[in-house]
């Protein structure tokens, strides 16, 4: 699970009636993963046109302030470098999404890879993907910094 398809799913009723004023996406590193373990392949383009459909329901329905998430990857183990040719399009296709419906973006990949020069990747990220202790203060920090919340 946890696919941007579940996502768009669950839309209407984790999201539409709830009415939220700030939304928060992070999606995609499961598409991935999904690949590589289930043989469950979501092409990019699919990828990135669900994430569409999804922020316009957002914007005419909700119009909450939108802040998106790169999903991320460190080689930890090693076999994960293997998942960059597709994680990769996927970040550009958040960041594309990003600009073309005006929501803030956290580059939280290029944040962990950053990381990853001060302490090992797996001080950051166990397994290449979950975060420890630090790996989850290191995205709200990042969250927070990009999050424009007024007082």
């Amino acid at each position: 699970g946890n696919r941007i398809y579940d996502l768009e799913d669950r839309l209407k009723p984790d999201l539409l009636e709830l009415r939220p004023d700030v939304l928060s996406i992070l999606i995609g590193i499961n598409d991935t993963w999904r690949r590589f373990d289930s043989n469950l392949v979501s092409e990019t383009k699919d990828f990135q046109d669900c994430y569409r459909r999804i922020l316009a329901t957002v914007r005419h329905k909700v119009d909450p302030q939108i802040i998106l998430l790169e999903p991320f990857l460190l080689p930890v183990p090693e076999d994960r470098r293997s998942w960059r040719p597709d994680l990769d399009p996927r970040i550009t296709a958040v960041r594309e999404v990003a600009v073309e419906f005006d929501c803030e973006l956290v580059p939280l990949d290029g944040l962990f890879a950053q990381a990853a020069t001060r302490a090992p990747a797996e001080h950051w990220l166990p397994d290449g993907v979950h975060p420890s202790p630090a790996g989850h203060a290191l995205i709200a920090e990042a969250w927070l910094q990009h999050a424009q919340l007024e007082e």
